[in-house]
């Protein structure tokens, strides 16, 4: 980087210009012109890569009967819905899930190191309800997929679950107001209510690298972790079974920044190739103390700590005591210090924009500065430093990744940005040179880009035989995020076009699922045969949303990854992937005052 020359570094201890350099270079090196379609699906020959490691699916006789409510998705999104239906009185559930028992992404993520991102306090759903003490900061999946069962059981939503199932198609009945419901265990059923909850990140992905169908060796996705062949297990037994292998990782994302650790201590080689490093702060993770639990866990405590760490983000006054203290809430801290040391003629958009610049900027230096702190070899150190702002992409916090790097047999293998550039039978070649493994593991993600109807693998045909994927054919259109036009009974469960909180996706599904309960409950006790939210109401949501800033991640001149489709024109629809224009905080209030007026504003009951 540039010698800091400039009159702005005495102000701020950092050149802005060169920085700025520095990240458009690093940006060009990753550009491709492929974008998306760099990747491939785990299908066709790698389907295998997609079986279930965790259990084997079991026949069963098809399902021909009626529910009240199908919710497709076992993930949080379902289980806050069954959940709060469930507490209304409306038992008559089913989720259907591809997985073999609940928790979505945490049934199939299962590699060595998986936890969460989000304190534990704020992203596991439901806790106040079913009781249970996280026991970390920052809990190992094997606890969020127990507590995933453990919702379950207690709204005795196993009881019509159907598991191991994928839909394969959606249909509206217009004549009995119902939908009908087909999969491919040839269920044929009905349900007066639909609602999805697939999840964003549900799709595995495979880097499409010259020769990946060639290796001889042992590989595999790291959402199907094959505990068989390492050794070990999620709850952390040691890996044995790679004692004696040269392991592969492809990936430095926030899957990686978990499990290469765990593989660093396990392998007798570990060669960790890198396209664009993470920024990897501080994690911090500590057990969470009974005692003090027991004195804050009051009646109505987890709905405070979500909200509270909703408000922490928000860049204007209003800010409280911070309950939990972590990475996403410095980030606004620091912010909001910056905006509010500004002298009034700068308190515009141009000069909060500059803050919001000068306030990354410290951050990220920061981070960089930790990367020399804990890797002890200094090229390597050089080369797992982040050249991007700190919401280009996934912000990662760990305590033991970049130490990993300094344990005997562990190499990184930075690419430069250019990926990887082939793979042989034997081995991953990278700038002409093969670096000969026996497993690689791809922590390659998830899809992001593509379409909703194309990454749930099926479409919905609502009112007078309308797709869903032609009515969102020039984007996504809807009332919070939730309710469809054209589309009666049917609600969805995610972030877009509501609060579109990142920071803890979990905040956004619990309201969703408290807001489809109150719906759905009234139009039972009304014996409202339909629900549907009127074109001109929905029209009037997406007016709003488009009156709005747009997305505050992923610019178009960051490195490309998928908070910005990979550095691609995101075209038209990408301006109606946004949130409420007054922030997440704003929509949380206004959707649960929404609901409790009972006059639920913009939906026909007929």
């Amino acid at each position: 980087m540039a010698t800091k020359t400039h009159a702005e570094t005495a102000a701020t201890g950092f050149d802005k210009t060169a920085l700025r350099r520095k990240y458009a270079e690093e940006r060009a090196k990753r550009i491709r012109p492929d974008g998306n379609d760099q990747y491939r699906r785990l299908e066709g020959k790698f389907a295998a890569y997609a079986e279930d490691p965790h259990m084997p699916v079991k026949p069963r006789e098809p399902v021909r009967d009626h529910v009240t409510f199908a919710f497709i998705g076992g993930g949080f999104a379902g289980l806050v819905t069954g959940a709060r239906l469930a507490e209304r009185g409306i038992d008559d559930v089913r989720i259907i899930e591809k997985g073999g028992d609940f928790g979505g992404t945490w049934y199939w993520n299962r590699y060595p190191g998986a936890q969460c991102d989000t304190a534990s306090m704020i992203y596991m759903p439901l806790l106040e309800e079913t009781g249970h003490m996280p026991s970390e900061k920052y809990a190992h999946g094997p606890e969020i997929l127990e507590h995933c069962q453990r919702i379950g059981r207690q709204y005795d939503l196993y009881q019509k679950a159907l598991f191991q199932t994928e839909v394969t198609e959606l249909k509206w009945d217009e004549a009995n107001h119902r939908w009908i419901i087909r999969t491919n265990r040839g269920d044929e059923f009905t349900a007066q209510f639909l609602s999805m909850g697939t999840g964003p990140l549900h799709v595995a992905k495979l880097p499409g690298i010259e020769g990946i169908e060639t290796f001889a060796g042992k590989s595999m996705h790291t959402s199907r972790w094959n505990y068989d062949y390492t050794g070990g297990d999620p709850a952390g037994a040691p890996m044995d079974g790679l004692a004696d292998k040269r392991v592969a990782i492809i990936g430095t994302g926030a899957t990686a920044v978990q499990c290469v650790p765990h593989l660093a201590n396990a392998a007798k080689e570990l060669f960790v190739f890198q396209r664009t490093p993470s920024s990897v702060d501080r994690r911090d993770n500590r057990p969470i103390d009974p005692e003090w639990f027991n004195a804050i866990a009051t009646p109505g405590w987890q709905k405070r700590w979500l909200e509270n760490f909703t408000a922490n983000q928000a860049a204007g006054p209003g800010a409280q005591e911070d309950l939990v203290q972590d990475g996403w809430t410095d980030i606004a801290r620091r912010l909001r210090a910056r905006i509010f040391a500004l002298p009034p003629e700068q308190m515009n958009p141009e000069g909060i924009m500059a803050a919001f610049e000068d306030a990354d900027f410290e951050k990220m230096e920061e981070i960089r500065g930790r990367t020399d702190e804990l890797v002890d070899d200094e090229a390597t150190a050089q080369a797992l430093k982040a050249w991007y702002r700190q919401l280009c992409k996934r912000p990662c916090f760990h305590d033991a990744y970049l130490a990993a790097f300094n344990t005997p047999g562990t190499h990184l293998i930075d690419t430069g940005g250019q990926g990887v550039e082939r793979i042989t039978e034997t081995g991953i070649v990278v700038n002409s040179q093969e670096y000969p493994v026996d497993c690689i593991i791809y922590a390659s993600g998830f899809e992001v880009g593509s379409d909703y109807t194309d990454r749930a693998g099926y479409d919905v045909t609502g009112r007078d035989g309308i797709k869903l994927s032609k009515y969102w054919a020039k984007g996504m259109r809807s009332k919070h995020g939730i309710h469809v036009h054209g589309f009666p009974n049917m609600f969805i469960v995610q972030p877009t076009q509501g609060a579109n909180l990142i920071s803890n996706i979990p905040h956004n599904l619990t309201e969703s699922g408290e807001t489809i309960a109150e719906v759905v409950a009234h139009a039972v006790e009304q014996d409202i045969s339909e629900v549907e939210v009127t074109k001109e109401a929905e029209d009037d949501w997406v007016k709003l949303l488009l009156s709005g800033q747009g997305l505050m991640i992923g610019a178009q001149d960051c490195t490309p990854g998928y908070y910005n489709n990979e550095g691609q024109e995101p075209g038209p629809k990408a301006k109606l992937a946004v949130g409420h224009p007054a922030g997440a905080m704003a929509y949380f209030k206004y959707i649960q005052g929404w609901r409790e007026s009972g006059a639920f504003e913009g939906l026909e009951f007929r």
